[in-house]
């Protein structure tokens, strides 16, 4: 009798239609992965071979195995900054209390503890960063980003790089006076830091030594803090009120050839600032020139900044998180993790986009991202399902002819068995 056949080709094209029906549900998923029902065919066979004639025909089929298919699914720019998508193999790694899943989907959002979770608020782990903002590549742990302002820097270091024309005359006013242009020849402002963050105002001026040749005066001034003849107050130049320098035949300086100290008084300039005082900063002016072109600054950098808010994130392709200040400065909050396995397939759906590993997975091999196997992350952007709709739905036609045909085969039988009742 063809029943049993029939009835097993029905329980599979059922299931078939289950699987590509959830396919089709999950087509806007993030990160999900489709399934694909998997068929065998059923012999009855009995412990003495007697049923390996090959007069012996089939029971039927049965579905072997629902596999989840891994392949790659496309990426989806989003607007949200904790937004990743892995471009590649491996899964993020999720803590949910103690209980270890794997995810394709790259949702992220803060709680109110700074933890990056997903959707149902499981922690998205990783690598966290230590006082100085190195990684420490350990036992990932949960991600927990700080959202606290960034602290001031004091500076400590400023570098100024410019070029003094070769062809400048002295100055008429030899005496110089800060606010006397005849004085000096050229003048330009930086700015520094001190310890609260408060910025400060390094008014630095050039004058051409008319008994020297290649030679100059520099001179300083903080916040534009003077006395009644012009002279600077409150700010020394290598414990001098100028410096000299020197430069060669070849416009390259030869004095100070080294970082020099310079000194402000910062209770002189402003007592009511509270800041610590002196403020002591390296002056290095190693990439001064003297050529035939005009005065220009090309380099002023201070090493100092003031405090700052968080202004947003960024993340690398290595999965590296850093937060970005109003002040400009960013600083590393956390890295991360990949997980990959062996067999991919062996892993055990649990929903909401997640898996568990299994024996028949392997153990995780959990590293840093665009390492070894482990793909890379793009950040402000989901992978999406990995779900042709086209495809699904010419399997779907399939898997309902399947059943029409199937359910025909019991028909028929029905007439036959219903003839030979009839006789």
């Amino acid at each position: 009798m063809g029943f049993q056949q029939g009835l097993s080709g029905l329980s599979a094209a059922s299931t078939n239609l289950d699987v590509v029906g959830n396919n089709i549900a999950n087509v806007n998923t993030v990160g999900y992965k489709q399934s694909q029902a998997q068929f065998t065919d059923i012999f009855a066979n009995s412990l003495d071979g007697a049923g390996s004639s090959r007069t012996q025909v089939g029971i039927g089929a049965r579905v072997a195995t629902v596999a989840q298919l891994f392949n790659q699914g496309d990426i989806a720019p989003t607007n949200n900054p904790l937004d990743i998508a892995i471009n590649g193999q491996g899964f993020f790694r999720m803590n949910d209390n103690g209980v270890i899943s794997y995810s394709r989907n790259g949702q992220f959002r803060l709680d109110g503890n700074g933890f990056l979770t997903d959707a149902s608020g499981i922690n998205l782990t990783g690598y966290a960063p230590d006082a100085d903002g190195n990684i420490n590549t350990g036992q990932p742990t949960n991600l927990q980003l700080s959202t606290s302002d960034i602290s001031p820097r004091v500076t400590s270091t400023f570098n100024l790089g410019f070029n003094l024309p070769s062809n400048a005359t002295a100055p008429a006013v030899t005496t110089f006076d800060a606010n006397n242009t005849q004085s000096f020849n050229e003048k330009k402002s930086g700015v520094f830091f001190d310890s609260l963050g408060n910025d400060h105002a390094f008014t630095y001026y050039f004058q051409k030594s008319g008994a020297l040749a290649n030679t100059w005066d520099m001179y300083a001034s903080v916040d534009g803090a003077i006395d009644p003849t012009g002279v600077p107050i409150g700010v020394t130049l290598d414990g001098a009120a100028s410096v000299t320098l020197t430069f060669d035949d070849n416009g390259i300086l030869t004095a100070p050839i080294a970082p020099f100290n310079v000194s402000v008084d910062l209770a002189t300039i402003n007592p009511t600032l509270g800041a610590g005082s002196p403020l002591v900063f390296a002056l290095d002016l190693t990439t001064a020139t003297q050529f035939g072109s005009q005065f220009g600054i090309n380099l002023a950098q201070s090493d100092g900044y003031a405090s700052g808010r968080l202004a947003g994130f960024t993340t690398s392709p290595e999965g590296i998180i850093q937060g970005n200040y109003s002040n400009g400065q960013n600083k590393t909050l956390g890295q991360v993790v990949l997980a990959s396995f062996v067999n991919p397939q062996g892993l055990n759906p649990i929903g909401d986009g997640r898996w568990i590993e299994t024996p028949s997975s392997g153990q995780p091999l959990v590293g840093q991202p665009n390492s070894g196997t482990l793909g890379v992350l793009q950040a402000s952007a989901v992978e999406s399902a990995n779900v042709d709709l086209t495809s699904e739905l010419v399997k779907m036609i399939t898997a309902q002819r399947m059943y029409q045909a199937n359910a025909k085969t019991i028909e028929t039988q029905d007439a036959i068995l219903q003839t030979l009742v009839n006789l």
